[in-house]
Formats: C-alpha cells, structure tokens, sequence
C-alpha cells in the first residue's frame, strides 16, 4: 500500500498502547447482548493490528481484559475466555500470515488453562516472525504490576542480590511485565472517556495520549493513522525546554 498522506515516516512512534474501549455500549446502541460488542471488538483488533504493520509500528500493546473485569459477570468472564480462546486459534495463520509476533502480559496463571494453552501456543509459533509485535494485556493491571515487581525487588534484595541504593526507576523497569519492551510513545482511548484505568500507568509516564469519541467496535484503520498524525504534531519535552 501506499504510505498514508501527512504521516511523516521518520517520525513513527515505536510502540502504542491501546485502551480497546466501548464494546458493551457498542452492542448496546444497536440493541444486541454485550458479547456481540466484544465479537466485533475482535475484528477492530485486527484493523489495528494491520494499520500498525502499515506504519511500521514495532509494539503494539492492547488491553484485551483486566483483573477488575474478573468482577463481571460469571456468564460474560466465561464468554469472555471463549472469545479469548477462539481468537487466538482463528488469528494463527493470520499472524503468521502477516508475520505479527505475539506476546502477552499480566497474570497469565488467571486464565483458565486452554486460554493458557492456546496463548503459550501462538507465542511459540510467532516467536521468529519480525513485523509488529502485539502484545496482548490479559488479566493485567498497573497497580498489581507494580506489586509484583516490587516483591521481586525486595526478594531480591532480602537476598542479597541487589542493593537497596541499586534500586533506581531503570531497575524498577526490569521487574515489570514489560521489562523487554520500550515504553509507549502514543496510547490511544476509545469512548470518550478520560482516565487510564490502571493501564501501564508506569510506562505510559511521557506517553502522548490521544481520545477517540468513537467505540472500539467502529475503530478503523484511519483511526490508527489519525492518532500518529496527531502524535506526530505534539512537541515531546521529557519534562525540559
């Protein structure tokens, strides 16, 4: 394809996170049960997925399902999994298709196993695939993130491994989840709505944020390209001049 008019290809942010927002409010606008929203979440994935090869993006980190979504209802949670499940063993052969590399983060042991089966088996079948790197968000949240990196740096440290004046903000990234992967230049919402919902709420310190009023089901490919080009106009200082 054609690079996209106004995006500047030296100025490409290496990783975005999204915040897949508005599927249940989807399926409701349209008068259909909250899993259809999340079916047709799935097919906005891959759009994203896509534009983000387009672009050359490297990272690209969605939040397909937090620990406080464990609080929903047993019906939707169970829904919820299958979905999980059935999506990773159509989007296989896409990924390896489109040579995406699969990766994901948060407290993997809360999926039940054949999520857990079915997720370790499309990270192995894409681990040498070089195009963009989507790492799903599963059963995660910052704060318990945060939690668990801590208890491995005081483990650490109770056993003689790191200093307590070692402990700097780089250490403290080498025991998240993410500790193998830059910290996003862009996050994108959908919805509307203006807060981060305990999403990467380490890494995305100097993230560019950008707020798409659309729900996550009608997100399109110029919605992707739309955030770069509004990512590509903000003046990144770092906290400087």
């Amino acid at each position: 394809m054609d690079f996209p008019p106004e995006i500047r290809p030296d100025a490409i942010p290496r990783h975005i996170a999204v915040i897949m927002d508005g599927n249940g409010r989807w399926a409701k606008s349209q008068g259909w049960q909250r899993i259809k929203g999340h079916r047709a979440g799935a097919d906005a994935v891959t759009r994203c997925v896509e534009a983000c090869g387009d672009l050359g993006v490297e990272f690209l980190t969605l939040y397909a399902f937090s620990t406080e979504n464990w609080q929903r209802p047993k019906s939707e949670v169970a829904a919820l999994m299958t979905l999980l499940e059935r999506f990773l063993i159509e989007q296989r052969s896409r990924m390896m298709a489109d040579n995406v590399r699969l990766q994901a983060i948060g407290r993997l042991a809360d999926l039940p196993q054949s999520c857990q089966d079915e997720l370790q088996g499309c990270i192995e079948a894409t681990r040498e695939n070089t195009g963009v790197t989507m790492i799903l968000a599963l059963s995660y949240g910052a704060r318990e993130e945060m939690v668990d990196g801590i208890r491995r740096l005081l483990r650490e440290v109770g056993e003689g491994r790191l200093a307590e004046a070692a402990i700097t903000p780089e250490e403290v990234s080498k025991h998240l989840y993410t500790w193998s992967y830059p910290d996003p230049d862009l996050l994108i919402r959908t919805s509307g709505e203006m807060r981060l919902s305990n999403f990467l709420l380490w890494q995305c310190s100097y993230a560019e944020i950008v707020i798409l009023q659309k729900l996550w089901p009608d997100f399109q490919k110029e919605d992707l390209y739309g955030s770069v080009r509004e990512y590509q106009r903000r003046q990144r200082r770092f906290g400087g001049l």
